[in-house]
């Protein structure tokens, strides 16, 4: 699925989320597998928590960190 140069994809980073990528797109994985979406626009996970990965379920949505570097939600008393 080759990128044509008359046209460059959009790319957006959201501050705690998903990134944003026009598609289609195809995503090597770290472990060689290939994922392949034809949408519109694809979020890509950034923090790994995804069941879905490399695509986005809003994981990142369940844990919020706290002010003393741990993350909420995560464990007994949370």
């Amino acid at each position: 699925m080759p990128n044509t140069p008359e046209r460059r994809r959009k790319i957006s980073v959201e501050d705690q989320g998903p990134m944003l990528v026009e598609g289609p797109v195809e995503v090597t994985c770290p472990d060689g597998s290939v994922a392949v979406s034809d949408r519109f626009v694809v979020a890509v996970c950034t923090c790994r928590r995804s069941r879905m990965y490399p695509w986005c379920d809003t994981s990142h949505r369940r844990r919020v960190k706290r002010e003393d570097g741990g993350e909420a939600g995560d464990g007994p008393g949370s």
